[in-house]
């Protein structure tokens, strides 16, 4: 091999690498601070499936799944990702029909697994993903700017606020609030120096939307990893006592250990609905 072909191989060499390094750059760039993915494949199949499901094994009130999907697409389909407002899912609330009954509503604020596991072993409570509007989107990802889907990419949160999954649980979380009636309960994570935030959805949404000529009590649950008392006496937790006064919203809280939780939900607990009576652990 002469030199000058040593020096066009080494050259191509060259290049080729500084192609992969750049395409990794760049690649990084454009995925830092998210982990987001697209459209969730399938996604028409899953939310009608859900739907009839739903309908069959809870609630017979006449919602029809086609028609609350076309106005579930309606609200973000062929719209920019990043400026979809909750109020374009007006119509899709509208659409579905649910009467959740009184005393029966449970929220929750990084609490998830554990108000979940609660709700599904004792179905003394409902939250919201075990209603039909939450219960169909739970766990998806939706968006499509150009009369379609986007499969590859979907923004988020730390992307823009007004993506069409971030404006949906905000949507979906007031209707939430504002359908709860008589004692209602909320699940906070004890085991934080301040469970209660004004910036979670519960905090910003859900207590602002609670209605006082609605809503009798709210039972408020600390959910604690053992037996220290405390966190019900935390700055935070005072705070939410102080907005649902100020709303004329009487409360009480109580710090639960997870294992006295999990005793609630124990297949071998044949009273589990006991430790809920009222409305109270």
């Amino acid at each position: 091999m002469t030199t000058i072909s040593r020096w066009v191989c080494i050259l191509i060499v060259l290049v080729l690498g500084v192609t992969v390094i750049l395409g990794l750059v760049f690649g990084l760039i454009k995925n830092k601070g998210t982990t987001n993915k697209g459209t969730t494949r399938n996604l028409k199949e899953i939310v009608v499936e859900r739907c009839l499901m739903f309908i069959k094994e809870v609630d017979t009130s006449g919602n029809k799944c086609d028609q609350i999907w076309s106005t579930f697409k309606h609200a973000f389909i062929g719209k920019n990702p990043c400026n979809v407002k909750t109020g374009d899912y007006d119509q899709f609330i509208d659409t579905v029909r649910q009467y959740i009954s009184r005393n029966k509503t449970l929220f929750w604020s990084k609490t998830q697994k554990i108000a979940h596991d609660f709700t599904k072993a004792t179905k003394c409570f409902m939250t919201l993903e075990d209603t039909l509007v939450g219960y169909m989107m739970d766990g998806l990802t939706w968006c499509g700017q150009n009369s379609k889907f986007d499969y590859t990419y979907c923004p988020g949160y730390k992307e823009c606020e007004n993506n069409p999954v971030s404006s949906f649980w905000k949507r979906a979380s007031k209707n939430f609030a504002e359908s709860a009636q008589g004692r209602v309960a909320v699940m906070l994570n004890g085991s934080m120096s301040q469970p209660f935030s004004t910036s979670s959805i519960f905090g910003s949404i859900e207590v602002n939307n609670f209605n006082s000529s609605t809503i009798s009590h709210v039972n408020i649950i600390s959910v604690i990893s053992s037996t220290y008392s405390g966190p019900c006496n935390s700055t935070s937790i005072r705070n939410l006592t102080s907005i649902l006064k100020n709303n004329r919203i009487n409360s009480t809280c109580k710090d639960i250990t997870v294992s006295e939780i999990q005793n609630c939900t124990s297949k071998q607990n044949p009273q589990s609905c006991d430790c809920v009576i009222n409305g109270e652990l």
